[in-house]
């Protein structure tokens, strides 16, 4: 995903991949819109995979890796620091207790 995203003129600033997604924080010149990045690194990596892994093709339904779903937000009523640690500490909740359980 980083080098895609950095061949299109962005930077990953934070990456988490679980097992059922994905999530992202990228920094991205204002001529990008966020729906056309989304669509490149979805197509352009699952290119490459599938290009790598040719038997992993059959193993996904109609032979699609990503959903077509996803989620766009932007950087601007909170900071970028409150966005990377959301992106940071996702797995976390997702394998330990949720964020706001008592220890």
């Amino acid at each position: 995903m980083t080098a895609i995203a950095e061949s299109r003129g962005s930077e990953v600033k934070e990456l988490e991949v679980m097992a059922d997604y994905v999530h992202l924080f990228i920094g991205a010149p204002p001529t990008e819109s966020p729906v056309g990045i989304v669509e490149a690194l979805k197509g352009i990596s699952a290119r490459v995979l599938f290009d790598e892994h040719p038997i992993l093709r059959t193993m996904f339904r109609q032979g699609h890796l990503w959903s077509p779903s996803y989620c766009i937000g932007a950087v601007g009523h909170v900071s970028a620091e409150a966005i990377a640690g959301y992106v940071r500490g996702k797995k976390l909740r997702r394998v330990g207790r949720p964020a706001s359980s008592p220890q």
